[in-house]
């Protein structure tokens, strides 16, 4: 069997894609879906004057307005109805999930399954509009007196009129995107929030490179500077697909079993560990934790704003200690977290017993929890030191010469997992139709028969 597959593996070809017509539809429509997000990025609030808005927008550039700018795919820069992205939504399931690892009555919904699954879902909707209303609130106000000092205003009619109706627009586009996420990845390919999430990033890219080539052409860098950048970024690429591909693979075997009057031998197998079990959820969750505070406080603390407002953003600017320190506690907090989350180690001790496998040398049931418990803290410290020093050592480095966050190991390591993950689903797509196509031929032979 593991030939078998194996060789299907190595034939997925242009000529199988061609014929996967099931994928060829969810990759037309996850590229669609795509597009309409881009589309959202570049229609503007009600009310803002975008020359104004632009001017005002670079005295700050480099701040943790850039940053969150860079998640949103360039929406906050042009103030579009989807400025805020799919943050609200990231930051109400970190507390739903939250409250469903310490909150009994949600910890039983846990347990309920499919049900249980779409009455938390609910919540973090329900979440997401709270969220997405108090944002929407300080980021109103916060343009209203974004500038005014300088005879440069935002808002062409500052009022009532002009924050109730960004609100709802706000709203009305973060909703939108949530959607499109879940559609994505219900009838697409991939998991939705992430490629959209990654679509954004990538469709800045380009913007980042040319502004880094015209800083050589102006002379503000060296070509030589440029070049280093360009091998750290291939550099930092080749470690996350390196650490990402690596596994801890613990030994399972099963007895003999005796079917009818034939005993059959024993099987071996290994259960695979992946090093990085949370995925790219670490670092999209705590950037989301501190963009979305620090964005709304930053627009009400702009324009002679309350001085502690002014001292927060100072001290969580992009690149500051304190910002950092924070950082890396939250990726570390969220990897050890969502590992805990997704993979559960009595549960996994007991379908192992329940189907007769054991870890050799390693007692069946409670041990072998214990055991399993062990290895996945171990791997897990590994896989929360190279989530933290692969998103702060080159954004440290990148600060300290200038380069756009585009090019940091945050955004890097959202494209490289994202698109690792969505190919390994499109192979995985292609392997089915393989399969599928292999089992129609042989009941066709069988029928001839």
């Amino acid at each position: 069997m593991a030939t078998a597959a194996d060789s299907l593996a190595q034939n997925l070809s242009f000529a199988n894609f061609s014929k996967a017509t099931d994928l060829k539809k969810r990759l037309w429509f996850t590229i669609g879906a795509l597009v309409v997000f881009r589309l959202c990025s570049f229609v503007p609030l009600p009310g803002i004057d975008p020359v104004a808005l632009d001017q005002l927008f670079n005295r700050t550039a480099g701040g943790v307005l850039d940053f969150f700018n860079m998640f949103s795919g360039g929406a906050l820069e042009r103030m579009s109805i989807i400025a805020l992205g799919i943050m609200p939504y990231i930051t109400a399931s970190i507390v739903v999930q939250l409250m469903g690892s310490i909150y009994e009555p949600w910890k039983a919904l846990k347990k309920e399954g499919e049900s249980g699954r779409k009455k938390l879902n609910q919540y973090t909707r329900f979440g997401t509009v709270v969220l997405t209303i108090f944002q929407g609130y300080g980021i109103a106000v916060g343009l209203e007196g974004w500038g005014a000092s300088a005879g440069a205003a935002a808002v062409i009619d500052p009022g009532w009129f002009f924050r109730i109706s960004t609100i709802i627009t706000l709203l009305g586009g973060t909703m939108f995107l949530m959607w499109l996420g879940e559609q994505i990845t219900s009838r697409g390919i991939g998991n939705g929030i992430s490629l959209i999430i990654m679509a954004g990033i990538v469709a800045q890219l380009p913007v980042a490179i040319g502004g880094l080539f015209e800083q050589g052409r102006t002379g503000a860098i060296s070509g030589g500077f440029i070049m280093v950048i360009l091998v750290l970024a291939l550099a930092v690429v080749a470690f996350i697909c390196l650490m990402e591909r690596a596994q801890r693979r613990i030994p399972i075997q099963y007895p003999k079993r005796q079917v009818g009057n034939r005993m059959f031998q024993g099987d071996a197998s290994h259960l695979p560990l992946k090093l990085n079990t949370a995925g790219v959820i670490p670092p999209i969750f705590a950037s989301s934790l501190l963009l979305l505070p620090l964005t709304v406080a930053q627009f009400m603390g702009q324009e002679g704003g309350s001085d502690w407002l002014i001292a927060v953003t100072t001290a969580l600017q992009h690149g500051a200690p304190l910002y950092m320190a924070l950082y890396a506690a939250g990726i570390i907090f969220f990897a050890f977290f969502y590992t805990a989350v997704v993979f559960n180690p009595d549960e996994t001790a007991d379908n192992l017993k329940k189907y007769g496998g054991f870890i050799p040398g390693i007692r069946p049931g409670e041990k072998t929890a214990t055991y399993l418990d062990y290895v996945l803290t171990r791997i897990t410290v590994v896989g929360a030191a190279y989530l933290t020093l692969v998103c702060l050592l080159p954004e440290f480095l990148m600060g300290q010469m200038a380069v756009p966050f585009y090019l940091g190991g945050t955004s890097l390591l959202i494209v490289v997992n994202v698109t690792m993950d969505t190919v390994a689903q499109i192979q995985g797509h292609l392997l089915a139709h393989q399969y599928e196509g292999l089992i129609k031929k042989s009941k066709l032979r069988g029928g001839r028969r």
